[in-house]
């Protein structure tokens, strides 16, 4: 049942959409800048990895790390919190994510996931203080529990990567005691973690506890916590304040708006169901990728402020652009 749900997430349109949505930086220009879908197969990979050394279910492994991000919006999490604050009962891309498979796929069917996969999906959020903290989700799944801590070890170690090629930082930034912790190399980092990961969770089984667990070491986890708050500080939170982010969220509300006005120019896929207006929009803008959305905002206001390019300008330097919050 779980190489079928993994082979049905594969195949739908939502997984393919990934390729050409935001993870941290907004229209990078760069060819090896991540992505939705390279992040989502770098969590499966390191997911997968875990799920073997702790004798779990591979395959529902995978499949809740493919499934994950189905629901992000465009442009990573900036989209997020636009949909957020316009849609008053609340948007959040793990819950739209399980929306996603659960009925907007398959022309309203959905995919028929099972429990397990579609549990995972929707409990893998982290807090922004702890990224174990149970009040962002707790997975009813040892398999989902790896996943969301996989998101972490692989968002982390790309999106350090991501902002030194961008110029934001250099190795000699980052945290000095989570660093010679964790590893001075990308690779090292993700060896590091996995193998705490592995190592913490059988300690945790072999000392016959009642409450066995998917964990990091204390030590671990501190290091991991401190250099996920230094990415906010140096880079989530300074590129959610950059105008390439603001000229996101000016696209948002401009799509949003003209929908909630002219409901027959969405596709007729969202007009298959009985939701309100407002639900309908968001589903059809969360699903958008970022050249989509762009495209759109263009040809609906071709004056407005939100044709402004997101792209570098000829004669200037290029630059990327901006941020997610995890």
């Amino acid at each position: 049942a779980f190489q079928h749900d993994r082979d049905r997430i594969i195949h739908c349109k939502s997984f393919r959409r990934l390729k050409h949505k935001t993870q941290v930086f907004i229209a990078p220009l760069g060819d090896h800048y991540v992505t939705r879908l390279t992040h989502t197969l770098e969590v499966a990979q390191i997911a997968r990895t875990i799920a073997r050394a702790l004798n779990l279910n591979e395959d529902l492994t995978e499949a809740i790390a493919l499934g994950h991000d189905l629901g992000h919006t465009p442009f990573g999490h900036v989209g997020e919190e636009v949909l957020n604050e316009l849609y008053k009962p609340g948007f959040s891309h793990n819950e739209q994510s399980l929306r996603v498979v659960e009925k907007l796929e398959k022309d309203g069917r959905g995919l028929n996931l099972t429990w397990e996969v579609r549990d995972g999906i929707l409990n893998h959020s982290k807090t922004r203080e702890n990224i174990q903290d149970e009040d962002g989700g707790k997975p009813g799944t040892f398999e989902g529990a790896v996943v969301k801590l996989s998101d972490s070890v692989a968002y982390i170690n790309h999106d350090i990567e991501d902002a030194t090629r961008a110029g934001m930082i250099t190795e000699g930034d980052l945290p000095v005691l989570a660093i010679a912790k964790l590893g001075n190399t990308h690779s090292l980092r993700i060896n590091t973690m996995v193998c705490d990961i592995i190592e913490h969770s059988w300690n945790i089984r072999d000392g016959k506890t009642e409450n066995p667990s998917i964990t990091m070491s204390p030590e671990t986890l501190e290091s991991t916590n401190n250099l996920r708050n230094f990415l906010f500080e140096r880079v989530y939170n300074i590129r959610s304040a950059q105008e390439e982010s603001e000229r996101a969220r000016e696209i948002v509300r401009l799509l949003y708006k003209h929908f909630k006005e002219y409901e027959d120019k969405m596709p007729p896929e969202y007009s298959f169901y009985s939701d309100k207006l407002e639900r309908r929009v968001v589903d059809y803008i969360a699903g958008m990728t970022d050249h989509y959305a762009i495209r759109m905002a263009e040809e609906l206001s071709p004056t407005q402020p939100e044709k402004k390019s997101l792209k570098t300008p000829k004669g200037k330097t290029p630059e990327i652009q901006s941020p997610t919050l995890f």
